[in-house]
């Protein structure tokens, strides 16, 4: 929810449609009315300041429940050391990153952030480095696989960063805290640019089963996973790990590396329910979950810069629309052709070859170099307004709760508080009771011990008095009858609230339906239960407009459903197709700007195009209203009081004024990259740096 004055507190302030965008990317950079912002011209406009506070006892990420029930005071902040930005991305497999997170990978090397991959697996597979009409004449070589592997990513980098896909690496070998050893490669034109190789043993299989991989390590069924060394590695010698080792391993890298931005696969990717096979590879879900498992050891490290993470959704991209634009997947597409060893010439001098031919054959996956989508984090209902005027802003760092504070005087942003109660899950939601108390939603991860110890729910803060103390966490569950059958696959929470103080909280669950749990009277919770819908994909996006009428939305391939409240605190009603054409999944609401209804948000695939529609029903009351030709770039579009905010194509957050009639709003390029989904407000545009800073732009710069 964009920040907003609550009817009863402060003036509504009305917006306008803007009709077109007079600005538009070339060649990545921005051309036509539009300014950029470098070093941010106003104090305000700088990160959030650190203050000096006592940092709070924080459990660990399995502990079901706060260390402590006392609920912690803001806007004290935590200490805590002002890191420069710094990414580390763990993957399963070499390739994973390219397909899966990229252009990100490439924005952060274009901006000079440091920047650390790491391989788990050796991604041997077969030992066939060939195309698949060529497979049955080869002769299986996993070590020399693993190097031509290697080496289609070493030239990948490379090429992203310098030009040239055969500028040298310098490779050593590194031990790591699991007792292994692991190969480390540094771009020797930008030390910043590092490759770790972990070389542990791949499933070979993306759901069958095989209790020699990361699957059978997580749930016990083997005591230790072997290596598999490429051919020509610097690591000399067979190793094995544990379970607990290859945590070890992990964390000891972060420890090692200090990121401040961490970039993972999805832990919970979910089944097919007819089939219950997984709808990812089955290293890419437990490749994960270790990640996750390191990332909690490594939150009580001491005095480690706060770590923000972002998950990546892999291979149930392939039904989804696509989220880049042509340019943006192009470019994408060309580091695969690259990494594939598509032009076959031997410039990397092995005779295992210089990349990956089984994607050779296909490079641009099922659709992958033309789409990237996060699991989670998608927001923009994460800054709110408290009675006095001031505001809240919430993320998730180190797994816990981070809240900043900005006084109604005037005063600059104070933060992060970190509330105690680990495990939390990128991405929350948070909402302003109406009584002034302000209420944070998001998912939690518990990681408890035991093979059906993992599973994701629902957990909720809210304040005792506004302005006040956050109370302990809360879980409202989760609506899977069986967390392991489903992979804990639900999405992150939405949420109305009545003018009676009631809130319904909305879930995605495995089955790709809409759920619902709604708060009573007296503030306890009913059971869950099953909204409908098909093929719902991402999170649920709700709002409430001027009169008190809970709107919520929900994606799927083809278009949006809509459920709505016929009158203010009535039951839900839909799911209702809306007619609207598909959109990239991820959607966001606000109320509309005559008060009466609601307006959402989106974007046409494969474009980066912005688009809006209004409701003050289950149905658009107006047609699509198109911005085509603007910042480009993917995600949600956060359009607030007069403001609208996105990620552009450059990756860095582009701001502007809602335009005035028959004009189209004036972008502004913020120089920095950001995670998640800004959120955009009355006052200003708020963002959560790749540093893990509040990075704030007011209004009226």
């Amino acid at each position: 929810m964009p920040v907003r004055p609550r009817r009863r507190l402060l003036p509504f302030r009305r917006r306008t449609v803007s009709t077109a965008v007079t600005a538009v990317l070339v060649s990545g950079t921005f051309a036509g009315l539009l300014s950029v912002t470098g070093a941010p011209s106003t104090p305000e406009a700088h990160a959030a300041a650190e203050a000096k506070a006592p940092k709070p006892p924080s459990p660990t990420a399995s502990s079901p429940e706060p260390s402590s029930p006392a609920p912690v005071r803001a806007p004290a902040a935590v200490p805590q050391a002002k890191a420069p930005a710094s990414v580390v991305q763990v993957v399963a497999h070499p390739d994973d990153d390219l397909f899966f997170m990229n252009p990100d990978i490439s924005q952060t090397l274009h901006s000079g952030t440091p920047l650390t991959s790491v391989y788990l697996t050796a991604g041997e597979s077969d030992g066939v480095n060939a195309r698949p009409h060529d497979a049955a004449d080869a002769e299986p070589d996993k070590a020399g696989y693993a190097e031509a592997r290697q080496n289609g990513i070493r030239a990948a980098y490379a090429e992203m960063v310098t030009g040239s896909r055969t500028s040298p690496w310098d490779r050593v070998a590194i031990p790591t805290a699991g007792g292994g050893t692991a190969e480390m490669d540094t771009l020797r034109a930008k030390p910043r640019v590092r490759l770790v190789w972990l070389q542990i043993r791949e499933a070979g299989s993306i759901s069958d089963d095989r209790p020699h991989s990361l699957n059978g390590l997580w749930h016990g069924r083997i005591d230790a996973l072997e290596s598999q060394r490429s051919s020509g590695t610097p690591v000399a010698a067979d190793f094995t790990y544990t379970k607990d080792q290859v945590v070890a391993t992990v964390a000891g890298l972060l420890d090692r590396f200090r990121p401040t931005f961490v970039r993972m696969q999805d832990p919970s990717p979910g089944t097919y329910p007819d089939t219950g096979k997984l709808r990812d590879h089955q290293d890419h879900l437990y490749g994960a979950r270790f990640t996750q498992a390191a990332l909690a050891r490594y939150a009580e490290v001491p005095g480690h810069p706060h770590v923000v993470v972002q998950n990546y959704l892999g291979y149930p991209t392939s039904l989804l629309p696509h989220t880049l634009d042509p340019e943006t997947a192009g470019a994408k597409l060309k580091t695969l052709e690259t990494y594939a060893w598509l032009d076959g010439v031997n410039d990397c001098g092995t005779a295992a070859g210089c990349g990956d031919l089984k994607v050779a054959a296909r490079p641009g996956g099922r659709g992958w170099t033309a789409t990237v989508r996060y699991a989670r984090g998608t927001s923009t209902s994460w800054v709110q307004r408290d009675p006095a005027g001031g505001l809240y802003a919430f993320s998730v760092l180190d797994g816990h709760l981070a809240a900043w504070r900005k006084p109604a005087d005037g005063g600059a942003w104070r933060g992060p508080t970190l509330l105690p109660g680990g495990g939390l899950d990128s991405g929350v939601t948070s909402v302003t009771l109406p009584d002034g108390r302000i209420a944070v939603y998001g998912t939690r991860t518990v990681l408890a011990a035991g093979p059906a110890g993992y599973h994701r729910e629902v957990v909720t803060t809210e304040q005792a008095a506004p302005g006040g103390v956050f109370g302990a966490w809360r879980s409202l569950g989760t609506p899977e009858k069986d967390d392991a059958s489903g992979t804990s696959d639900i999405s992150a929470p939405a949420v109305t609230v009545g003018g009676d103080g009631r809130a319904t909280l909305l879930l995605r669950d495995s089955r790709h339906r809409l759920t619902a749990r709604e708060q009573g009277a007296d503030g306890g919770w009913g059971p869950w239960r099953v909204l409908g819908g098909r093929d719902v994909y991402g999170d649920p996006v709700a709002a409430t407009d001027g009169t008190g009428r809970g709107y919520v939305f929900a994606s799927t391939p083809s278009t949006v459903l809509a459920w709505a409240q016929q009158h203010p605190g009535g039951p839900l009603t839909g799911p209702v197709r809306t007619g609207l054409p598909p959109t990239t999944l991820a959607l966001s609401a606000s109320a509309a700007p005559d008060g009466d209804g609601v307006r959402l948000w989106f974007r046409k695939p494969a474009s980066g195009d912005l688009r809006s529609a209004d409701f003050s029903g289950v149905g658009p009351v107006s047609p699509v209203t198109e911005l085509p030709g603007g910042v480009a770039g993917f995600g949600p579009v956060s359009g607030g009081d007069g403001l609208l905010a996105v990620r552009s194509r450059t990756g860095f957050l582009a701001t502007a004024p809602h335009g005035r009639a028959g004009t189209g709003p004036v972008w502004t390029l913020e120089k920095f990259l950001f995670a998640g989904a800004p959120d955009a407000g009355t006052d200003g545009v708020a963002a959560i740096g790749l540093d893990g800073r509040l990075h704030w732009t007011p209004a009226d710069r």
